[in-house]
């Protein structure tokens, strides 16, 4: 028995280290678990730097920032119905259009079923030209009719 374990490892000093040697049937027995070893670990580095790198963009995409179109930004003139609602001088349209959401929300305006809807008021009801109900994407449109 002493024979067969001298024949499969074998050992040697080289430069002062210590080098197994291994018979054929070892060394690819032993190249097949490490094998499949660095493959598991290496689809769990990948997975990790997958991750990163989408939380790295993620940041980036958050912490640029857009510069807004200057066309939304340039002051419009509002007309008396909608100075009713948002008021009465020159704003943009984003800032008009967050006005008008204040005012429904303020007012408690927003359909309680369909937050899509918004059910007009006296006063919206001439922004939206007379309708009862408009939905949050048909407003706009309506709105614009009284920016110039």
């Amino acid at each position: 028995m002493a024979k067969k374990a001298v024949a499969k490892k074998t050992s040697a000093k080289v430069a002062g280290k210590k080098v197994v040697k291994k018979t054929k049937a070892a060394e690819q027995k032993a190249a097949g678990k490490v094998g499949a070893k660095a493959k598991t670990a290496e689809k769990k580095v990948a997975k990790k730097v997958a991750t990163k790198v989408k939380a790295l963009k993620k940041t980036v995409a958050t912490k640029v920032k857009r510069a807004p179109n200057p066309v939304f930004m340039k002051p419009m003139q509002i007309s008396e119905d909608l100075a009713k609602v948002v008021g009465s001088k020159p704003m943009p349209r984003t800032e008009v259009t967050r006005k008008i959401w204040d005012y429904i929300k303020k007012n408690k305006l927003q359909d309680a079923k369909n937050k899509r809807e918004i059910n007009a008021d006296e006063h919206l009801q001439k922004v939206f030209g007379g309708k009862n109900k408009v939905s949050m994407f048909e407003m706009t449109k309506l709105v614009n009719k009284h920016l110039s």
